[in-house]
């Protein structure tokens, strides 16, 4: 069983920058794979990345450079960075966590609570 508890979502203005965070907990936590997706109302749940415990992070097609993703080890804590934030970022944020690498939600089995992200224009 792995718990994860996301954290850093709001209300932010135009052009600022967020980092979301998600903790993790549990058996095998700490081994892995962390990804970030986004969900707007009566919207399918898009892919915003992935990353594996040694670092490698991979991107959803349609995200851009705006958004990075990094993790802490040492704090079995995984982050989204998101800069230059603009209105169509506003969704939940959602970390999820499995112990294989997939781009599909459907392949993830522990999930976080989700966060909102809201950005005024």
């Amino acid at each position: 069983q792995v718990q994860l508890v996301e954290s850093g979502g709001g209300l932010v203005q135009a052009g600022g920058s967020l980092r979301l965070s998600c903790a993790a907990t549990g058996r095998s936590s700490s081994n892995a794979y962390m990804a970030w997706f986004r969900q707007v109302p009566g919207k399918a749940r898009e892919f915003v990345g992935v990353i594996s415990r040694l670092g490698s992070i991979t991107y959803g097609d349609s995200v851009e450079d705006r958004f990075t993703i990094f993790r802490d080890n040492a704090k079995n804590t995984a982050y989204l960075q998101i800069s230059s934030l603009k209105p169509e970022d506003t969704a939940v944020y959602y970390c999820a966590a499995d112990e294989r690498w997939s781009e599909s939600e459907y392949s993830y089995d522990y999930w976080g609570q989700g966060t909102q992200v809201t950005v005024s224009s």
